[in-house]
């Protein structure tokens, strides 16, 4: 076989049906879901950690005032990735999503390494909430912090919410968008409220300069060593604070805050129409945040001069500094409550790559079975379960977040530049939602995802590179002879490549 052979569509298109070689013995995903189920999970997984944390960080270290513009940049950036994500994902509906994508027109050692990739994005996502919200509920309740928070030894209060939302992952993905849902309408509504009363404490003083003037950032830290940007390493770019140069690595860093939205593509195959709804929920899931992110933003440096805002809590922060104590109470409670929608979107997500992957033969077949009853993948789900308890429990991740960015902006580039392939090697391919100027926008988004994750550490690009060697020693040893596409148990694409399902 070629070393980049490829999945045929037409195995991704009927490997759902009665008979197929996917899916002899491992049941099916129920379809279930509609487009406000979708956009329920897409915000319930977006709205989180970034936007309670990282516009106060951004605002006051890089940005100023322009941390708005810097949501909008990185806003724009997810949005031109989501219009690829909905084309591929109303086209080729799979709980793949870009794994699946990859292994169709790119190859499938590519594959391997994208689903390898989003593994570990999702595992150490809902292991780092996780940990944020163990801290959130020993702050407001005052328990032990040798059990709660990132000073404890073994952190208990992670591991227990990361227990009670896997059980909900694995009882039923419908179970699991009735708590999502539920859960994502508390988040929108104190997003809604911080921007609403906040804007009775705006004081434009606070909003000039609105682009503070470039100035060298300070040495030591993060501006030296293996923490410095890889495009300034390589360049020889020195750091730079505020000015235009700062609103743009603000921007990089605040896409965080966005990243979580591809898990909505991982639930094509779960939904009830998908070449109608997956796009409504993808694009729908990153305007109403991006919305919400600016309105938010606009109000906190409004609220407090950007040098003076608190990087820790600094929505909470900035109602004290206003005398509204009661305001950033609320607030703190409602982002302890808002922050397990992203760690069970995150656990469901998990689930539903393994089972891709396992169907695929690349991992045991067994690990992806299908419970005859809840209609989930629940050995993949338990086991990543009991992965993201153990790394939740145990293993600070402060240094270990941005690894989260790299890998979501890595899928990024492989989805886009997917889009563009296929478009040539595809032509005739039915596409309910395409992308509008393709392939200048695909293109365009793959560049700027890549100029993105040029902006995180070296550090997190060596972490990166370590998981992928991993990654692919699995795949050398076992996910390469075993791989179905291997052993011919594929339908036959155009070119009759290989055998038909039945």
């Amino acid at each position: 076989m070629a070393l980049m052979r490829t999945k045929p569509i037409e195995d991704v298109l009927h490997q759902d049906d009665e008979g197929s070689p996917a899916n002899q013995g491992e049941g099916r995903l129920r379809k279930r879901l509609g487009p406000f189920d979708l956009m329920g999970f897409g915000v319930g997984i977006v709205i989180g950690t970034g936007i309670f944390t990282l516009t106060g960080v951004e605002a006051k270290n890089h940005a100023g005032p322009a941390v708005i513009i810097s949501f909008l940049v990185a806003g724009v950036v997810a949005v031109l990735a989501a219009l690829c994500y909905a084309e591929l994902a109303s086209a080729v509906p799979t709980a793949g999503s870009a794994y699946t994508y990859a292994y169709t027109t790119v190859g499938e050692p590519i594959a391997w390494i994208i689903g390898w990739d989003l593994i570990l994005e999702f595992v150490l996502g809902s292991s780092v909430v996780s940990r944020g919200w163990s801290g959130y509920l020993g702050d407001a309740l005052h328990l032990p912090k040798s059990l709660f928070g990132e000073s404890s030894t073994v952190n208990v209060g992670a591991m227990l919410i990361v227990l009670v939302l896997g059980i909900v992952a694995v009882v039923g993905i419908r179970e699991s968008s009735w708590v999502t849902n539920a859960l994502v309408l508390l988040k929108v509504a104190i997003c809604v409220f911080v921007v609403i009363a906040g804007l009775f404490f705006v004081n434009r003083s606070n909003l000039t300069p609105f682009v503070p003037p470039a100035q060298p950032a300070s040495a030591g830290g993060a501006g030296t060593g293996l923490a410095r940007p890889l495009s300034q390493v390589a360049f020889g770019i020195p750091p730079t604070a505020f000015g235009f140069a700062g609103v743009l690595t603000a921007a990089a860093v605040v896409f965080f805050a966005y990243t979580g939205f591809e898990a909505v593509a991982n639930l094509s195959e779960e939904t009830k129409h998908p070449s109608r709804d997956m796009p409504l929920g993808l694009i729908g899931t990153l305007v109403l945040s991006t919305v919400l992110y600016i309105g938010v933003a606009f109000v906190v440096v409004g609220m407090v001069k950007y040098s003076k805002l608190d990087e820790g809590a600094p929505i909470a922060s900035a109602f004290r500094a206003v005398g509204a104590g009661w305001a950033a109470t609320l607030v703190s409670i409602a982002a302890a409550l808002g922050l397990r929608s992203v760690i069970l979107v995150e656990l469901v997500g998990i689930g539903r790559i393994a089972y891709a992957i396992t169907r695929d033969g690349l991992l045991p077949r067994a690990i992806g079975r299908i419970h005859p009853r809840w209609g989930t993948p629940y050995r993949a789900t338990i086991g990543m379960v009991v992965f993201v308890m153990l790394i939740a429990g145990f293993v600070p991740l402060a240094d270990l977040a941005d690894l989260v960015s790299i890998g979501t902006l890595f899928a990024f580039v492989l989805v886009s530049v997917a889009v563009a392939i296929l478009r040539r090697t595809k032509p005739d391919m039915k596409r309910p939602f395409r992308v509008p100027f393709s392939p200048v926008l695909p293109i365009l988004s793959a560049l700027l995802c890549l100029y993105l994750a040029t902006n995180l550490s070296v550090a997190t690009w060596l972490r990166f590179v370590v998981w992928l060697v991993v990654g692919l020693l699995i795949y050398g040893f076992y996910g390469r002879r075993h791989a179905r596409i291997a052993t011919g148990s594929m339908v036959r694409d155009d070119a009759g490549t290989a055998p038909r399902l039945g």
